[in-house]
């Protein structure tokens, strides 16, 4: 998470695009529950997406700092 908040890999995704907070986030003790999750999320809507950071980070606060 580190690498990532403070841009560490210049070709790793939150660089390119500019990622700057970790504002929801889900955890998974198996891989391919987690995989299929993450399928599903990326099918839905962006309301949806939108709708579960409001429901777990409505301050939209930045959750990284409370996990480094």
């Amino acid at each position: 998470m580190e690498e990532h908040k403070y841009k560490r890999n210049p070709k790793s995704f939150t660089t390119r695009y500019n990622v700057e907070k970790l504002v929801w986030f889900e955890n998974y003790t198996d891989i391919a529950e987690a995989i299929a999750r993450e399928k599903q999320i990326k099918a839905g809507s962006r309301q949806k997406k939108l709708q579960l950071i409001e429901e777990m980070n409505p301050e939209w606060r930045d959750l990284s700092d409370d996990l480094l």
